[in-house]
């Protein structure tokens, strides 16, 4: 039981830190993606693809981001 309830705790620890990342990585590319890629449906890493196109457009907060999903 103590295994099961350790194992929950850090998958939802490691969860929320995921989340909290992606909801960043939104904010910090929304007005590109609108701007460049508004007719991308998000998942399956289209929306990273599409704003990659773009990358010498994008601001810089969303560059770092299309950086950083490259590697």
């Amino acid at each position: 039981m103590r295994i099961f309830l350790s194992i929950g705790i850090v998958l939802g620890l490691w969860s929320g830190a995921a989340f909290a990342q992606t909801a960043a990585e939104r904010l910090a590319c929304r007005g590109d993606f609108a701007k460049f890629c508004k007719g991308v449906e998000p998942g399956g890493g289209r929306v990273i693809a599409c704003l990659g196109k773009y990358e010498t457009k994008l601001s810089q907060d969303c560059r770092k981001v299309v950086e950083a999903h490259k590697k």
